[in-house]
């Protein structure tokens, strides 16, 4: 899998969008990012799961998937590596990243009251 793959997956998702956030590409559902290409250059897509979800990746996968460094890596943000990840494994990760999403955009707006303003 290259990054025109991962392209083509994220967008095939219902609603998914793609952005830019600090220079790097990114895709987006309701407006919230769900995976980017900020370490394209190193052949990795970027995948924002649970920390939960991260770590069965990184078990049941370790060749394909590592946690980013750092803080956002302990969020759950994961490296895909692309070049070692198949179609059926690039978008099964996908759409785990963009479901969370979707259903994170759902407890935001449920939590909001109706009249509240969006900072």
């Amino acid at each position: 899998m290259n990054t025109a793959d991962f392209r083509r997956i994220a967008l095939s998702f219902e609603g998914a969008e793609e952005g830019s956030h600090m220079g790097s590409p990114d895709f987006r559902v309701g407006g919230r990012i769900f995976a980017t290409l900020a370490a394209q250059k190193q052949g990795y897509g970027n995948l924002l799961l649970t920390p939960e979800q991260q770590a069965d990746f990184v078990s049941e996968l370790p060749e394909i998937f590592l946690p980013v460094p750092g803080g956002w890596g302990r969020m759950g943000a994961t490296h895909v590596r692309l070049a070692a990840a198949n179609e059926d494994v690039l978008t099964g990760a996908l759409r785990t990243a963009w479901n969370r999403r979707v259903e994170k955009n759902k407890s935001t707006k449920k939590a909001r009251s109706p009249g509240a303003k969006r900072r």
